[in-house]
């Protein structure tokens, strides 16, 4: 090689190589807490106070909600009839919670529509739709010990965009989680920071194309993955005289063990 010229890396050279260790490292690390997880639809009683209530606890520690007696956090939205609410749990540990919406023009219930409705509004008219997941909200006290929460809680809004057949994934998100977004879910800022009257921040609108960004997430992080079963579970009514499931195991451990 030339000096001052610089050589592309082949797929077997050292960079290339660490790279994809970095990742397959990471990738086990989070497959090992998935094996410990599991999702909980969260529909009555002591499940949506504990929610409420962790919502609370995270967005007091980092000062976005002011003091509430009750120490609650919830609104209308999430009464929302296209409103699903879950608890993650690890070790049978409550540590984070998201609440997803499935927006369509039958049913424009979401955060990102009560702030930009304007930019959604005729989009919804042609026929698309949207996942919008929010209240993503994770136990101060076990984020040091279970890092990769993000992950094993967004992953209910992946498996929310394949099973709604979703135009693309919506996120409402602080400046400062933007690198997180467009690094992971490929997103781009279709809307610029507004207020958003319910908690203390200025909300940036980032969306996910799933037909551009979808499969590759997946091939990236196949913790994303999911069985049409898991779908269903985490998001179909239970049918009549059924009683739905207290908890949803992940099930992208299945497409390893397939392979």
């Amino acid at each position: 090689m030339e000096t001052g010229t610089l050589e592309r890396p082949g797929l077997h050279s050292p960079a290339v190589r660490r790279v994809a260790s970095v990742s397959s490292g990471f990738n086990r690390q989070v497959m090992q807490f998935l094996d410990r997880t599991e999702y909980r639809r969260c529909e009555s009683g002591e499940d949506i106070e504990a929610i409420y209530r962790l919502r609370y606890k995270a967005y007091r520690t980092h000062d976005i909600v002011s003091n509430k007696n009750k120490q609650l956090l919830h609104d209308d939205l999430d009464d929302a009839p296209n409103c699903h609410r879950f608890g993650v749990f690890i070790d049978n540990r409550l540590v984070s919670t998201v609440r997803v919406h499935h927006l369509s023009q039958q049913t424009p219930h979401s955060p990102a529509y009560s702030v930009f409705g304007d930019i959604l509004e005729d989009r919804l008219a042609r026929g698309e739709s949207f996942i919008d997941p929010s209240r993503l909200a994770a136990d101060p006290d076990w984020t040091s010990y279970y890092r990769p929460i993000p992950y094993l809680t967004l992953r209910l809004a992946v498996i929310a965009c394949s099973h709604f057949d979703a135009t693309s994934c919506l996120s409402m998100i602080r400046a400062e989680h933007t690198a997180f977004y467009q690094r992971i879910f490929e997103s781009v800022q279709v809307g610029e920071p507004r207020p958003y009257a319910s908690v203390n921040v200025m909300a940036i609108l980032f969306e996910s194309v799933c037909a551009l960004n979808m499969d590759k997430t997946i091939e990236r992080f196949p913790f994303f993955r999911s069985t049409a079963l898991e779908q269903r579970l985490l998001f179909d009514p239970a049918g009549v005289g059924e009683l739905a499931p207290l908890t949803i195991l992940p099930s992208a451990r299945q497409f390893d063990r397939a392979a």
